[in-house]
């Protein structure tokens, strides 16, 4: 029987978002599969760019949804059709993260989704919460500026720069869940 992973990053479609820190969770997937050899391609059925790594009986899904962020659950809701996923243990989301700073990313196992309308969608379609998330810290704004147009503002490529480290941080994390499982990564990971 195979063995089969979904891991969704999770951001907007579209060049206007492209910048935005409620992206980073798509900018690390894109490092993971970029550090594969795996390129993104659309896939209708499941509302997705998507890319598959198989070794033997093991696959791993990789997608980015193309329905925005508060309707992500969507086009997770093809995945599981396509992949016959229903266990949370099969399911890795990498998110933006506002209660982390800037530069940080952990592993969590479960717990609840903290006004994140991405996974919030998520736990709709799928009835869970308990899947695995790879938390990429984008702190939260200082003065008046709203949550929304914080997470939803373009950075400039100079800005962007100064947060490669952190997606390849969130990809190592997602390396280290699919080689050694969640429990191991997070005690090897979250201590660093």
């Amino acid at each position: 029987m195979k063995s089969v992973k979904i891991v969704l990053g999770l951001g907007n479609p579209g060049p206007e978002y492209v910048s935005s820190r409620h992206n980073f969770g798509a900018r690390s997937l894109q490092v993971a599969c970029k550090r594969r050899g795996l390129r993104l391609v659309p896939s209708l059925s499941s509302r997705s760019l998507l890319a598959e790594e198989r070794q033997g009986l093991e696959v791993v899904a990789f997608a980015f949804p193309q329905t925005y962020m508060n309707d992500s659950g969507a086009a997770l809701r093809g995945l599981l059709r396509r992949y016959h996923i229903t266990s949370p243990a099969d399911l890795i989301v990498l998110h933006d993260e506002l209660d982390l700073a800037p530069g940080v990313v952990r592993i969590k196992a479960g717990g609840g989704v903290a006004g994140h309308n991405g996974l919030k969608s998520i736990v709709v379609h799928f009835g869970s919460s308990s899947f695995t998330r790879v938390r990429v810290g984008i702190g939260r704004p200082t003065g008046s500026q709203s949550v929304t147009d914080y997470v939803l503002a373009r950075l400039t490529q100079r800005q962007l720069e100064s947060f490669e480290a952190e997606f390849e941080a969130a990809a190592d994390a997602l390396d280290l869940i699919l080689a050694k499982g969640v429990e191991a990564a997070m005690n090897e990971f979250n201590g660093r």
